[in-house]
């Protein structure tokens, strides 16, 4: 009865939110919707044990409240688990609510049935959904309300199943929300993932944020007042708000340039939120960064003007980075009212504003027909398919002209191979340099803002490889892919003929079975493949007698042979045990070089194809990837009570240098604590050294202890453990 009770008042919010936006029909569709997934979900529970309806429910609230979606957004959101979950069809959907809402639905309904090897049941949703993005932005948005809800709510799963969601989430959903302009969601996701992958970095953050609180409103209060005075001058109605930078946007920062939560230097932000007319937001903005310039010194490299040339994904705003009275820096966002609703709530914002102003719309309209391009393409794997996608959702961008003058807008890092695609796939394809800035530069050369780019061409260039390596954009790479890919299919094709000459030469007979066995032989993926190999020399006559003589191996055991219940690892006496697997079995396995755990990290296991089970830590920079794009190879993993056995790490010792100072650092390492040392080198420079140690600890608590006592001696400034991001490809 209570639960009841709570479902009405929950509904009935809703319904109090949506009313700004309902029209005529729209009240008796959303009640319809509501009792259809009443009806669909009655028998569900959450994970928290809470009823079903409760998500579908919060999905609809934040589409409304958060996102600013109307009716259809609404009835979509409330139905969107109904295919999957119910024997309902999308027909009934369709016959219900019509095409648009049915469309919408399938875009969120995940793929079912299995998948060909190389690719993933997660890559293909994301590309099945993302395939719907082209047609009706609301899929993703809508995606995004449900991918936020369910981090919110992640506390009651279970701790594979969060790593899983969370990295998808930071993989995929976060950029994505980031690029359609949807700041405060796309900020709250970032954090949800530090939250539940890292939580004691999160809560550190989070104390120290809280604990400075009240230290931090003084100085933003002192810190306004003059600007206060000036801006009541101008007669224009303000809004001034101070914030701190949000917690995985610390961590990232502390994490890069490798410095503690202290030395982080702008911790937050003011905003200035002006009122004013349209065709005086610029000249007003430029108003405010004087009156705020004539008090407190900017720093000149930090000054982004977003007002005249807006980012790709609507974003208007002018940022500058001050000086206080008290030392520090702090930046400064000056926007206007229209400016500040468009940060906020991105795509949907727009179209509040779409007649008035045309130029912000353009930006995201144009991404909109880059994605589309990329989802014409549909040749690729999924995994492909997504790896490109994400190549999409690029952060920063350049700001180049065209010979004639014409801005173009390019990710950062972008060549002038990419700028030549930009223009046409037959000036790409015959670009063999380029002038910037009158200057001759090769095809490779990376640009800069304002650059200015002619691309010469030559009717006897080719596309190769290399190419490949010199392009970020995702048009660049599909149409280089695309011309690659023709040229080999010509050659293969000359190949497969060689190919059926040479096989009844040898009396091979050419079966699927025949042909499978020989792409395992010659470790070639497709038989395109294996006709190009043979087209360009590399199988020829010699290599296909070898063929003839092979005997085909037994297969490789699969995961649940490797996981046979009570198999050890091979393991010294007295050695920390690393538990596996739902069971939590001891099993055999591998640490990765990548982020090389040791006993206290929080780690996961990673089903690898040929090198049995991978250990990494929840932390590593790797582990986005591999949770996103296979989810279903990764396995619980936990260290049992920690006993004495050393595990490899490094650390990184920074500090002034002194005679004697390298000894007083081997003395407590080999002497004090007895740990024994792989390899220690140090450098030092005008009086400052910086050093390297492999040593052999115990566990965490052992290496916070050798980093404490390493921090004390006289000189050394900072002892940091190596992290995994100096390192690159899963190992």
């Amino acid at each position: 009865m209570e639960e009841k009770r709570e479902i009405i008042n929950r509904y009935r919010r809703l319904l109090r939110k949506s009313k700004p936006v309902l029209k005529g029909n729209d009240a008796k569709l959303i009640k319809r919707a509501f009792t259809l997934a009443l009806e669909a979900h009655k028998d569900m529970r959450r994970k928290s044990g809470e009823p079903f309806i409760f998500h579908p429910l919060s999905v609809a609230e934040i589409c409304v409240e958060e996102i600013g979606l109307g009716t259809t957004a609404i009835i979509a959101a409330l139905i969107h688990d109904v295919v999957e979950d119910t024997d309902i069809e999308l027909a009934d959907i369709e016959r219900m609510f019509g095409k648009k809402i049915a469309k919408i639905v399938d875009g969120l309904t995940k793929v079912s049935g299995v998948f060909e090897y190389g690719t993933s049941q997660q890559a293909e949703n994301f590309r099945k959904m993302l395939f719907t993005l082209s047609e009706d932005v609301r899929v993703i948005l809508i995606k995004l309300a449900d991918r936020l809800h369910n981090m919110r709510t992640l506390e009651s799963m279970p701790r594979n199943k969060q790593l899983k969601i969370a990295s998808e989430t930071i993989y995929l959903y976060a950029p994505l929300a980031h690029r359609l302009g949807l700041n405060a969601i796309k900020t709250e996701l970032e954090d949800l993932y530090l939250r539940f992958t890292d939580g004691a970095v999160y809560n550190e953050i989070n104390n120290k944020i809280d604990e400075s609180k009240a230290t931090r409103n003084k100085f933003i209060k002192q810190f306004v007042a003059p600007i206060k005075e000036e801006l009541d001058r101008l007669k224009v109605d303000y809004e001034i708000k101070g914030r701190p930078k949000s917690i995985f946007s610390i961590y990232n920062k502390m994490r890069k340039q490798n410095i503690p939560y202290e030395e982080v230097y702008d911790l937050f932000a003011i905003r200035i939120i002006i009122d004013s007319p349209l065709e005086q937001e610029k000249s007003f903005c430029w108003q405010v960064y004087s009156i705020v310039t004539d008090y407190y010194t900017p720093n000149p490299d930090r000054l982004r003007d977003w007002i005249s040339t807006p980012k790709a994904n609507g974003y208007e705003s002018l940022h500058t980075t001050v000086m206080a009275k008290n030392g520090h820096w702090v930046e400064v966002q000056i926007r206007t009212k229209r400016m500040d609703e468009i940060a906020e709530k991105g795509y949907a914002a727009h179209w509040k504003y779409k007649d008035s102003i045309s130029n912000q719309e353009s930006n995201l309209e144009k991404w909109l027909v880059r994605v589309r391009e990329t989802l014409e393409k549909q040749d690729t794997t999924a995994l492909e398919f997504v790896d490109d996608f994400r190549g999409n959702l690029f952060t920063e961008e350049v700001f180049v002209f065209t010979p004639r003058g014409e801005l173009k807008t390019l990710p950062a890092g972008a060549t002038a191979l990419d700028f030549a695609f930009d223009i046409h796939t037959d000036i790409g394809a015959k670009c063999i340099g380029a002038k910037v800035n009158q200057k001759l530069v090769p095809i490779n050369h990376a640009l800069k803002n304002g650059d200015q780019i002619e691309i010469l061409t030559s009717s006897k260039q080719k596309p190769n490889d290399d190419w490949l390596r010199f392009v970020v954009t995702q048009k660049a790479k599909a149409k280089i892919k695309d011309l690659l890919k023709e040229a080999k299919r010509k050659l293969a094709d000359e190949g497969k003929e060689v190919l059926q000459r040479k096989m009844k030469q040898l009396k091979i007979d050419s079966t699927n079975q025949v042909f499978e066995a020989m792409r395992t032989f010659f470790n070639v993926n497709s038989q395109l493949d294996l006709h190009y190999a043979v087209a360009t020399g590399r199988i020829g006559l010699s290599e296909l007698k070898r063929f003839k003589e092979y005997k085909p191996e037994s297969p490789r055991p699969k995961v649940e042979e490797i996981r046979r219940e009570g198999e050890p690892h091979a393991r010294k006496p007295h050695e920390d045990i690393l538990l596996i697997g739902e069971d939590m079995d001891v099993v055999e396995y591998k640490l990765a070089k990548c982020c090389t755990p040791i006993p206290g990290d929080e780690v996961f296991g990673f089903v690898t194809m040929n090198e049995g089970i991978k250990i990494h830590r929840t932390n590593c920079t790797n582990a986005p990837e591999l949770l996103s794009n296979h989810g279903h190879r990764v396995i619980k993993a936990k260290w049992t009570s920690q006993h004495e056995v050393a595990f490899l790490t490094g650390l990184k010792v920074v500090g002034t240098d002194r005679v004697g100072l390298i000894n007083d650092v081997s003395k407590i390492i080999s002497e004090e604590l007895k740990v024994n040392m792989s390899s220690i080198a140090f450098r030092s420079n005008q009086g400052i050294f910086d050093g390297e140690i492999m040593l052999y600890v115990n566990d965490t608590r052992h290496l916070d202890l050798l980093i404490k006592k390493l921090e004390k001696v006289e000189g050394v400034v900072k002892v940091s453990r190596f992290d995994s991001a100096t390192m690159s490809r899963p190992q």
